[in-house]
């Protein structure tokens, strides 16, 4: 299976289900370990390499103890402080033993919004592209309140694309794709290949449910991540990230998932969605 190179710039997105375990909340070593070995591959092969991971606030979780989700925002943030350097650690230390660099990007809605902080962001990002970096982005839910709208970095993940002018983005779910109605209740449901335009048709099939107690991201936060990549510019393919093996088969054009194709909009403007749609 032959890989082909035909995106320069790629921003992958992974969620907290995928990153830890079910039965305790805490992280899977093994999986990360995959997942940075793929993207270190990737990157090794010329592609600028971005990863926006969830996890910190289900790390923080595990490592203090906390059994349920946490509904207040205070205990989210203090959650996220001790889970984000918890959980950065762990990808340095596995970046670098396949000897790649990786570099911490938090973002908050304002840095999206405002044009000076936007510019500056987009900036420190290119930088890090230029010296051969992988950035790690997150959500800085130490200080934001807005994890929830950002439906567990989905959308974030469109922004950061549509930001650094990305041309593929892929989000890792715990599904495989877009489907025409729900699959766990409809067995008669049919996952969609390709998705040219996103319409009212393509809303309806989006039920807004995600099946985990870790992540926030339903179908429908994918399908405004998606408008965003591709208004932008940028592909965007969903597919399962129950194996992250399947980063070469997207690359080598054979794989389960969903892709909607890049439909650029010249009106597109990022800011005014942003303070449109989350506020």
């Amino acid at each position: 299976m032959e890989m082909k190179i035909k995106y320069k710039r790629v921003v992958i997105k992974i969620g907290s289900s995928s990153l830890t375990h079910a039965e305790t909340g805490r992280l899977n070593l093994a999986k990360m370990e995959h997942l940075v070995r793929e993207l270190s591959d990737l990157h090794n092969m010329g592609m600028d390499i971005c990863l926006v991971s969830s996890g910190a606030i289900a790390v923080g979780r595990a490592a203090m103890g906390i059994e349920e989700r946490p509904s207040e925002t205070s205990i989210k943030q203090a959650c996220a402080a001790v889970g984000q350097a918890k959980l950065m650690m762990v990808y340095q230390k596995l970046f670098s033993e396949y000897s790649q660099t990786a570099g911490q990007i938090l973002l908050t809605k304002n840095t999206m919004v405002n044009p000076v902080s936007r510019s500056n962001a987009k900036n420190t990002f290119e930088e890090l592209f230029h010296l051969g970096i992988i950035p790690v982005v997150n959500e800085n839910d130490t200080v934001s309140t807005y994890e929830m709208q950002f439906g567990d970095n989905d959308t974030l993940s469109a922004l950061v694309a549509s930001m650094v002018g990305a041309d593929l983005l892929i989000l890792l779910s715990d599904i495989d794709g877009l489907y025409t109605d729900d699959p766990h209740s409809n067995p008669d449901a049919r996952l969609l290949k390709v998705v040219d335009t996103i319409d009212e048709n393509i809303y309806g099939m989006a039920k807004d449910s995600t099946g985990s107690d870790v992540g926030t991201g339903g179908m429908a936060t994918k399908l405004t991540a998606a408008k965003i990549a591709t208004f932008s510019g940028a592909d965007m393919i969903i597919a399962n990230g129950r194996d992250v093996r399947i980063l070469q088969d997207i690359f080598a054009d054979d794989y389960v998932g969903t892709l909607f194709t890049a439909n650029e909009n010249p009106n597109f403007n990022l800011a005014n969605y942003i303070m449109e749609t989350i506020g």
